[in-house]
């Protein structure tokens, strides 16, 4: 969105330097005034909205962080002291790319955290575990398509604004009454995870407990819509729900004779599910190991 609008006022520009000659804006300074107005500003987050964005994504040893927009690091800084083995800030200001690196130094985690002067769009994000950004909700917008190719179970976290219209897997509201913008003062913390790709159909042989299950899976982002069935009849399927690799699927219906719920669980690797499926009729108790493959 920035570019399309950035590239339109640079040809409105170059079209009314043509037409008015020496009564022509300056372009130069016109161009810079319309820059700030496409940038994201900055805006401080409260030292208590940077420890609820780590603890919703769970920011801890062995996590590579990004952060877009860094201003003065302290979200990069935040994340090396509970564990990240290193954490990335990019910012297109160089003097709150300096400061950044001051912060660190003064911190003592230089070692691990770094800042560098960049354009937000060009960074390469494959790296990292987890991606945090406090940005405009037009920014996080045409961010999406690049975080959708991000590997399964890559978190964002994103401080008072959504991305499009993906929902969020956790919301948190708190209370910020030192916060100088935004929404009386209160945040949102938001979090997404990266989903797997589950959509199609697939297949499960259970011979201890009904022989073939087969599931039809929709998806949008995350949300999934299941059916199945189970030696060829229709089963229910009360609920689903995937986070990252993660799925669960709970079914609840007749099998073998005898009425039983059953919540499967696993791991989305490519075109197969591992985990096991617990099944209970109120009296008795099974779990048993399940894997799936999706059909071609």
């Amino acid at each position: 969105m920035q570019r399309m609008f950035r590239s339109l006022l640079q040809c409105l520009l170059v079209i009314a330097s043509t037409a008015l000659g020496p009564y022509a804006v300056a372009q130069s300074s016109l161009e810079a005034e319309l820059q700030k107005e496409l940038d994201t500003p900055f805006v401080v987050s409260p030292e208590e909205v940077v420890d609820r964005m780590m603890r919703a994504a769970g920011v801890g040893p062995g996590d590579v962080l990004i952060d877009l927009g860094s201003g003065d690091g302290r979200i990069v800084i935040e994340a090396v002291r509970r564990g990240a083995i290193r954490a990335l800030g990019v910012d297109n200001d160089p003097q709150l790319v300096e400061r950044a690196r001051r912060n660190a130094i003064q911190a003592g985690v230089a070692d691990r955290a770094s800042f560098r002067v960049e354009n937000l769009f060009e960074t390469d994000l494959s790296k990292a575990s987890v991606i945090s950004f406090y940005l405009l909700p037009d920014v996080n917008r045409e961010l999406m398509p690049r975080f959708q190719k991000l590997k399964p179970g890559t978190r964002l976290v994103s401080h008072d604004y959504g991305i499009g219209d993906w929902p969020a897997d956790e919301t948190i509201e708190l209370l910020t009454p030192e916060k100088t913008v935004g929404r009386d003062g209160k945040s949102r913390v938001l979090l997404f995870i990266i989903p797997a790709d589950t959509r199609g159909d697939w297949r499960t042989e259970l011979p201890q407990h009904g022989g073939e299950w087969r599931f039809r899976i929709d998806q949008r982002f995350q949300q999934l819509t299941v059916a199945s069935t189970v030696g060829g009849k229709p089963i229910y399927v009360r609920a689903a729900r995937l986070r990252g690799e993660e799925i669960k699927v709970v079914a609840t219906g007749i099998v073998d004779g005898r009425a039983w719920n059953h919540l499967f669980q696993g791991k989305v690797s490519g075109d197969g599910i591992r985990g096991d499926l617990t099944i209970s009729n109120g009296g008795e108790t099974r779990k048993i190991p399940w894997t799936a493959t999706r059909q071609q």
